[in-house]
């Protein structure tokens, strides 16, 4: 005999129909698109270990867009659905886009990232010897912890110019057997006046110096020259001069390479998923998605972590001047295109951490593993530097995605008058373009290794696609 099954009661009908019920994403996914997300996301550590500054980051997705059938853009050419083309800005910013069946005439969709990531930039004249060490001044990029710097492996990235113009590439300490570096940290047992300091005073920014070498020339009268040593490997292995640094781009960061998080491998841990973890999936969707109906571009900006400006930045007008050529191409007046325009401004929030819950409002944090996180604003305090999307705009994403089981939440960055972050969605609704954030949920943000979940990225990647993908309303 079947048992009865019982009724739901009132209250739960109500329940089930009017109330947010928060959900792990674990359980609104299947086993199958778990396993999609793991192998999603080996391609995403290893473009983590390749593009570890912008320049690298370009390098890399230009040679991942050119694998696809991707080339230069040419402003003089007429493009045909379909034709996809990239516009590599000065090695250091870039946009993919794929022409759609419609072209630009009802607007454009954009995701924008960035590409560049908190780290330690070589001061123009940073050699110099101390108490029989060599090291080197560095000026800190972004918002860091800079007590979290020290006593951590480091590499050297960039590029140096030399006097007769060669341009020249380095990267020392990522690869097997080479030499890493680091900054040094007070012992415990003489830091008592060090500890007495607050977290962001113990360290001072002067006090970022790289360690470089200890082993010096030894003259013949028995002077010992530490820094000449060191000019001379470098002179052996790049054929530069110490006043070639002054015209050189070389950041150090951190020697670690991606790597699986937990016992249940849920999570990866790197050096700067902000902002290359909403980047990759931004790639990977473009590269993807086939014709689209609209014409689609993926943005990868430079400078974000100091406000976006200088002409790699998206608060200059290299993305608009991109989209000027398209609209000019096929007759169309730029402003137009912009006005029926939609972006995803694709980058990182804050993921709740219970270790520190009373830096959140719980209520509207966004959570590890629960998908992709929408922020309708971002900015400090009252707002301050935040595009803060429309509800009409915000409704019609939450609806697009419901739509193609996308698992996002809504969420701010921390309590109201604690702070918040920027992000470039404010200079791309001041092109009057719709646009929201999106993107994936880190732990240990600007940190020197953070954490994000495999099943995040993915959905990342999945909200970026069906974005693409969505044919305009008539």
């Amino acid at each position: 005999m079947e048992e009865k099954k019982e009724e739901k009661t009132l209250a739960e009908q109500l329940s089930e129909k009017l109330m947010i019920r928060r959900k792990n994403g674990f359980m609104r996914v299947t086993d199958e698109v778990i396993d999609t997300a793991d192998a999603f996301c080996e391609g995403y550590k290893s473009f983590l270990d390749a593009a570890k500054t912008e320049r690298e980051a370009v390098k890399t997705t230009v040679q991942m867009a050119q694998e696809a059938g991707f080339t230069e853009f040419d402003p003089a050419k007429t493009y045909a659905p379909g034709d996809k083309v990239y516009y590599n800005n000065r090695e250091k910013a870039l946009i993919l886009a794929v022409i759609g069946k419609e072209g630009c005439k009802n607007g454009v969709r954009i995701s924008a990232a960035h590409i560049d990531a908190p780290r330690l930039d070589l001061k123009p004249i940073p050699l110099y010897e101390t108490s029989d060490l060599v090291l080197l001044k560095t000026h800190y990029y972004g918002g860091i912890k800079k007590y979290q710097w020290t006593a951590t492996p480091l590499s050297m990235h960039g590029r140096i110019v030399r006097r007769d113009g060669k341009r020249i590439d380095v990267c020392i300490g990522e690869q097997p057997g080479e030499p890493q570096f680091c900054i040094t940290d007070l012992l415990p047992h003489l830091s008592q006046e060090q500890s007495q300091k607050t977290l962001g005073k113990a360290i001072t920014g002067e006090d970022l110096n790289v360690l470089t070498g200890s082993r010096p020339i030894r003259t013949d009268c028995g002077e010992m020259l530490f820094k000449l040593n060191i000019l001379k490997l470098l002179n052996e292995k790049y054929g530069i001069v110490e006043e070639d640094l002054m015209s050189a781009e070389i950041e150090f960061v951190p020697a670690v390479k991606a790597v699986d998080i937990g016992l249940d491998r849920s999570m990866i841990g790197a050096y700067g998923h902000d902002d290359r973890v909403c980047a990759y999936p931004a790639i990977r969707a473009i590269l993807d998605c086939g014709v689209p109906e609209q014409t689609v571009l993926t943005v990868l900006a430079d400078k974000e972590e100091t406000g976006s400006d200088g002409n790699t930045g998206l608060n200059s007008s290299f993305m608009r001047y991109f989209i000027a050529d398209l609209a000019q191409a096929e007759g169309l007046e730029v402003r137009h295109v912009l006005s029926k325009s939609k972006c995803l401004s694709a980058d990182v929030t804050a993921a709740y951490d219970p270790t520190y819950a009373s830096a959140y409002e719980a209520g509207n944090a966004c959570y590890v593993n629960n998908g992709v996180g929408m922020s309708k604003y971002t900015g400090a305090r009252g707002k301050s530097g935040t595009s803060d999307a429309s509800a009409e705009f915000v409704g019609e994403i939450r609806a697009l995605f419901d739509k193609n089981e996308v698992l996002w939440q809504i969420g701010e960055m921390g309590r109201v008058d604690l702070g918040g972050g920027g992000t470039v969605a404010l200079y791309v609704a001041n092109l009057d373009v719709d646009v929201v954030d999106v993107g994936v949920p880190v732990l240990s943000m600007h940190a020197p290794f953070e954490v994000v979940s495999k099943l995040d990225v993915y959905m990342a990647y999945k909200a970026v696609k069906v974005f693409f993908s969505d044919a305009p309303q008539a």
